[in-house]
């Protein structure tokens, strides 16, 4: 098996799994690595020159790679004899016809996912939330707080995506109940018959405990029962 290209960067790794996958079943795998095997999908200067020599174009407009591969891309064009180059940006408007061409407009441009059924841009809090949950976890944390501003009931403390136990052996759901206690208690009176203002206290206290006994601080979600 000859493997002639080279692994894009963030590919590495699937990219190792299926060569070693075939080295495992007694395939010999070739890759550039130890032989001149090596063939580029991106044309040279000359090949570019060639296409356009080819083609003729009466314009043409750079629209893959960096703004430096287009800049370059666009002066190979002018070199060969082309007047009419125009160079974009994602989400530029480009008139070719009638007149010169150019920009004339923008409209919305950017990455977009598939999230199940439904296209979502990447832009949007719910991807950099997943991402985060994927990292860290989440801890949430319950407690119902009375009208004059004790606790009611112990609060109850859950765990998602996060060690049990740190390197000391202690567990971390008590790490993360003592930090919220501890919180809770420390507010004076009149600000614990703040619900956002005791949510925010929990939150930043559980998520410094679990940073210091985890080096990672998870997604805190706090739930405060006024009664």
């Amino acid at each position: 098996m000859i493997f002639s290209s080279r692994a894009i960067p963030g590919n590495e790794k699937a990219v190792t799994r299926v060569i070693n996958g075939l080295v495992a079943q007694g395939i010999e795998v070739i890759t550039d690595r130890t032989h001149l095997v090596h063939v580029s999908g991106h044309p040279r200067i000359q090949e570019l020159r060639d296409m356009i020599g080819w083609v003729r174009p009466q314009i043409l407009i750079p629209v893959h790679g960096e703004p430096l591969h287009m800049s370059e891309h666009a002066e190979v064009a002018r070199r060969a004899g082309i007047d009419k180059v125009v160079l974009c940006r994602d989400g530029e408007l480009i008139r070719l016809a009638p007149g010169a061409p150019g920009k004339i407009d923008e409209v919305p441009a950017g990455r977009l996912y598939r999230d199940g059924s439904l296209i979502v841009s990447a832009e949007e809090r719910t991807v950099a939330d997943r991402r985060r949950l994927g990292f860290a976890g989440m801890v949430s944390v319950a407690l119902a707080v009375s009208e004059r501003g004790d606790l009611s009931c112990e609060p109850q403390v859950r765990l998602i995506g996060i060690p049990e136990i740190d390197a000391l052996g202690q567990r971390i759901e008590e790490i993360a109940y003592d930090a919220a206690v501890e919180a809770f208690e420390s507010m004076p009176r009149g600000r614990r018959r703040d619900p956002e203002a005791v949510a925010e206290a929990i939150r930043s206290a559980v998520r410094a405990a679990l940073g210091a006994a985890w080096s990672k601080k998870p997604t805190c979600h706090v739930h405060v029962l006024e009664v």
